[in-house]
């Protein structure tokens, strides 16, 4: 088997769309303009770990658009290897809009048809996968289409054949479908991965339950490590058994929680590939969030390397 020496040692695949948002406090209908941007949480994820030092690659498709040309070019100025993004003709990329409504998020999708969701299994790059030391995969790209939930499937067999590790997120979002179809394709992913991802409430959805010693249960048995995220004031960390508490790394400000989980998960892995334990990396993880929040974007607001490194060693800011 031929493994190419050009693979990262976390790629990440998945959607990634046009963003536009109206001036702060204001909603869409009312703004004269909109300031553009873009968003998806596995190219999020993967501009949050290059600015960490990480080498990792993101692919997925793309419209053959100036949307998608922004995406790749912003991409690989972060230091993100693009070298496996695809272009489609004949699907535009996807967009999305986002305001603030009587104090509220509200965003809308234009989603359907797009390049993202006709990803197929074939058009992965197998060996770029095997030559990576993680693949890192969410449930939104699972939730675009059935070709799409086929080639996360095939993805995670690749990884699993290959012996690389395997980080799962689910991003629960029952705008794209059930919670049953949820089930069917997200519990078995959970039970493939080496680190599971959820947030509580995202469990509480998936597993039908709001008892935690009986969701609990259900984690110890799965293979890998759980990360649960938002309990109460704390992320919990499920280890062959054994369970951890960490509280939250507090945010001097909160501008915006957009981008706050890709944050975390960013830091987390980041953590793990520099030979942190899961519970140190969740400390790191925790840092990484908390910055996301005090800063407007998606992903403008993902922290460098050494601004972490500064909080985790509780070393003085230099301002002058």
């Amino acid at each position: 088997m031929v493994v190419r020496e050009s693979s990262p040692q976390i790629v990440t695949f998945g959607e990634s769309m046009a963003l536009f948002m109206p001036e702060e406090h204001k909603s869409i209908e009312r703004a004269a303009t909109l300031e553009q941007s873009f968003g998806g949480a596995e190219s999020n994820v993967a501009i949050g770990l290059a600015r960490l030092g990480s080498s990792v690659g993101w692919f997925g498709a793309l419209g053959d658009d100036p949307f998608g040309k922004l995406i790749m070019k912003t991409l690989r100025g972060e230091g993100v290897d693009i070298s496996r993004v695809r272009f489609n003709g004949d699907a535009p990329t996807g967009m999305m809009f986002r305001e603030h409504v009587a104090g509220r998020l509200a965003v809308h999708y234009f989603r359907k048809g797009s390049a993202a969701s006709r990803m197929k299994p074939e058009d992965l790059d197998e060996d770029y996968i095997r030559g990576a030391k993680l693949l890192h995969v969410t449930g939104i790209t699972c939730a675009l289409s059935e070709d799409c939930r086929r080639t996360v499937r095939r993805a995670v067999d690749i990884a699993k054949e290959a012996g690389v590790l395997v980080s799962f997120d689910p991003n629960l979002r029952l705008k794209l479908w059930s919670i049953e179809e949820a089930r069917e394709t997200l519990l078995p992913l959970a039970a493939d991965a080496d680190y599971f991802l959820p947030g509580w409430d995202e469990l509480k959805l998936l597993y039908d339950t709001d008892e935690y010693a009986e969701i609990k249960e259900r984690l110890n048995a799965l293979k890998g490590v759980s990360i649960v995220k938002g309990m109460g004031d704390a992320t919990i960390v499920l280890d062959k058994g054994v369970e951890t508490a960490i509280p939250f790394y507090p945010a001097e400000q909160v501008v915006d929680t957009v981008g706050a989980g890709d944050g975390f998960c960013a830091g987390f892995l980041a953590g793990i590939m520099k030979g942190l334990a899961p519970i140190e990396s969740v400390r790191l993880a925790s840092i990484n969030g908390s910055l996301v929040v005090q800063m407007r974007g998606d992903w403008e607001a993902l922290p460098e390397w050494e601004v972490v490194e500064q909080r985790m060693s509780a070393k003085a800011w230099v301002e002058r």
